[in-house]
C-alpha cells in the first residue's frame, strides 16, 4: 500500500504500480528529513496490521471496491468496510484536530441551497505548490458553485495562509465562496447544504 518513491518530481507522471489510476504526482509528499526512516515506520505498520485480527477501513464496498479487493489479496486478515462513520459519531465528542474549527461556515452553509455547496479540504498532511493552490482557487470560482474550503495554514509549500491568491481574489468572491483555516469537518459533511467533498486521496 506504501512505496517510497525517490525523485519525486522527475517521476511525477508514472503509474503508480499497487494503486491505479493513481500517478506519482497523486501521492501525499511526506516532508520528512529522514525519508528512509519514514519508510520503514510505515513498512512496520503494514507488517503488524498483516499480523492482526482483522483491519476496519472507514469505508464501503460500493466507493473503493477495487482498492478493497487489493487490500484482501494482500493482506491475508479480514477486511471489513464499515463506513462512512461521519454521520455516527457521538454528539458532542471532542474532535481529535489540533486546530480550532471556524464554525461560522455553518451560518454560511444555512443560507446555500440544498446540495449545492462544493466542500473542499485536503485534511492536515497534504502540502500543495503555490501553482497548483491557484488553479484549485480558480478552479473552484470559475465552477460558479458555491464552495466551502478549509486551507490549513501551511498547506501551501512556501506561504503561511493565503498570501498567493491575486489582489483583489476574496473581496470579488463575496457571498459565492467561504474560506477557512479549519472547519468543523463532521458538521459540514452532514449538513444539507453540502453536495459534494473534495479531499485528498
Amino acid at each position: 500500500m506504501f512505496t517510497f518513491v525517490e525523485n519525486l518530481e522527475s517521476r511525477s507522471e508514472e503509474a503508480v504500480v499497487d494503486l491505479p489510476p493513481l500517478k506519482v504526482k497523486d501521492l501525499p509528499v511526506f516532508q520528512s528529513k529522514e525519508p528512509e526512516a519514514f519508510y520503514k515506520l510505515v513498512c512496520r505498520f503494514v507488517d503488524e496490521c498483516k499480523k492482526s485480527s482483522g483491519i476496519i477501513w472507514n469505508t464501503f464496498e460500493e466507493l473503493e471496491s477495487s482498492a478493497l479487493t487489493k487490500l484482501r489479496q494482500d493482506f491475508s486478515v479480514p477486511i471489513y468496510p464499515i463506513g462512512p462513520f461521519h454521520k455516527y459519531s457521538l454528539a458532542g465528542s471532542n474532535s481529535t484536530s489540533l486546530l480550532t474549527p471556524d464554525k461560522t461556515c455553518i451560518s454560511w452553509l444555512d443560507k446555500q441551497e440544498h446540495k449545492s455547496v462544493v466542500y473542499v479540504s485536503f485534511g492536515s498532511i497534504v502540502a500543495i505548490s503555490e501553482a497548483e493552490f491557484l488553479e484549485i482557487a480558480w478552479g473552484l470560482v470559475n465552477s460558479n458553485q458555491p464552495f466551502l474550503w478549509a486551507i490549513r495554514p501551511g498547506t501551501i509549500r512556501g506561504s503561511e495562509w493565503l498570501e498567493p491568491l491575486p489582489s483583489g481574489f476574496l473581496e470579488n468572491l463575496g457571498e459565492r465562496g467561504y474560506i477557512v483555516k479549519w472547519a468543523p469537518q463532521e458538521q459540514v459533511l452532514k449538513h444539507p447544504a453540502v453536495g459534494a467533498f473534495w479531499t485528498h486521496n
